[in-house]
């Protein structure tokens, strides 16, 4: 499996890239890169790179770039999520980490009437934001919003349509049959532990949501996020390709 590394644009400059402490480390100490070989690498803004390595010392790594693509692994249709904060860090995290994998492209943090934490650790959650795209191999790395409000959310634009996740919601408006053919991008809320309040959910629709849901199981907040993403991203890559 072909590795790739994470050089944010600052350390690009024109066709000459240094890679960052712990990318260097990585190519040059772990796996015994010398003069000569080839990266690849993404920039986390839609650049992809096959980087010459001219430098390959115990402390900077640099290399010239032959290659340059766009967009690389990125999906056309554009979707964010909003997921309540967590009592569990980690399966805040493997969520985050799946969203990436899946294709999601911005994540909000929400805190809602039911979620018991008004923060997450920043580095870290940015830490695997990278780690998730270069496994993946995409070249953008996803937007993680600061910690947001139910009314702030709501109040979001520029999505053609916008979902809220409800375990009572008709068991026949399932999210997938809701996903218009048309659009290009939408924004799906998926509660806590605990799920959404019901007035949660009606000022939801009250602002042009609609209350949709994923099955007839109860499933953890964590697993409802994964399963709405996988779900709206394999109909738009489905709808894309029939087009």
């Amino acid at each position: 499996m072909t590795t790739n590394y994470y050089i944010p644009p600052e350390q690009i400059s024109g066709s000459y890239v240094v890679l960052p402490a712990e990318e260097a480390k990585h190519a040059g100490q772990v796996l015994r890169k010398r003069v000569g070989d080839v990266i690849t690498a993404v920039d986390g803004v839609g650049g992809w790179y096959a980087v010459e390595l001219t430098k390959v010392e115990k402390r900077r790594v640099a290399g010239m770039i032959r290659e340059t693509k766009r967009e690389v692994g990125e999906p056309e249709f554009q979707l964010t999520v909003g997921l309540g904060l967590l009592k569990n860090q980690r399966r805040f995290e493997m969520f985050v980490e799946k969203a990436v994998e899946l294709g999601v492209s911005r994540i909000i943090p929400l805190t809602t009437a039911r979620t018991e934490k008004s923060s997450h650790r920043t580095e870290r959650m940015h830490k695997v934001l990278v780690a998730a795209m270069k496994q993946c191999g995409r070249s953008r790395l996803v937007q993680l919003d600061a910690v947001t409000g139910w009314d702030d959310v709501l109040a979001m634009g520029g999505f053609e349509q916008k979902f809220v996740c409800h375990e009572k919601a008709n068991s026949g408006d399932v999210i997938l049959g809701a996903l218009d053919p048309r659009s290009t991008s939408a924004l799906i809320l998926i509660g806590p532990e605990g799920g959404f309040s019901e007035k949660e959910v009606d000022s939801a629709v009250e602002r042009s949501f609609m209350s949709v849901s994923l099955g007839s199981r109860r499933l953890r907040a964590e697993t409802a996020g994964i399963a709405a993403c996988a779900g709206v991203m394999l109909k738009a890559a489905q709808i894309a390709l029939r087009s």
